[in-house]
């Protein structure tokens, strides 16, 4: 069996990590995104939304039967209990499945496996499941330009989220290794990614 590379990946909203982890994924990397499971625990059918339904009431539920993502990200960012209440809900699926996908990374014999998580940084947890923790970085300024781009989110939501996560500095210090992805081209993003490949065993 292969020697096994546990990575972690961290970055603030909009700072290109899922980027990253896309091109780690071509690299050869098995990459597993605690973002994209959350996503799927909360959508139509998904694990948690009978809890979060009990939790919160109907309201918080779309026609569809999905979670309300808008009205929820109203409510918790002016409610940390709410906030608390549905990380309480959510979190211990994501880390079921991220566990099953971990079993079965090291089952295919993956040489690495990247684990994508925002909260990385914050949680004692993941820092020591991981050998080396690499953090993409770029200016709040480019953060907020990115998400708006992207989602269509004010300013204020973007900011409000960003003064949820960690703070950079507290990000930088517990990085291995930082991508500064500010102004990077996806060409140039991509050779930087590249040049830390061999680090990982890929």
């Amino acid at each position: 069996m292969k020697r096994q590379i546990h990575i972690g990946l961290t970055g603030g909203i909009g700072s290109g990590k899922s980027t990253v982890g896309g091109m780690l994924t071509q690299l050869g990397a098995r990459v597993i995104d605690a973002d994209a499971i959350s996503r799927q625990t909360t959508a139509n059918g998904g694990a948690a939304i009978e809890a979060i339904r009990t939790a919160f009431g109907d309201q918080f539920i779309t026609p569809e039967g999905a979670l309300d993502r808008s009205l929820m990200r109203t409510k918790a960012f002016k409610n940390p209990q709410i906030r608390r209440q549905l990380e309480a809900i959510v979190h211990p699926l994501v880390a079921s499945e991220i566990q099953r996908l971990t079993l079965q990374a090291k089952e295919e014999n993956n040489s690495c496996i990247v684990y994508d998580v925002p909260l990385l940084v914050e949680s004692l947890l993941w820092r020591a499941r991981v050998g080396l923790v690499l953090v993409i970085d770029c200016s709040p300024e480019t953060q907020i330009e990115r998400t708006r781009l992207r989602s269509g989110l004010s300013t204020e939501a973007i900011q409000a989220i960003i003064d949820a996560q960690c703070s950079r500095s507290l990000r930088l210090s517990a990085a291995d290794m930082v991508i500064c992805n500010d102004g990077l081209s996806l060409q140039a993003l991509s050779h930087e990614v590249s040049q830390l490949a061999p680090r990982f065993g890929l």
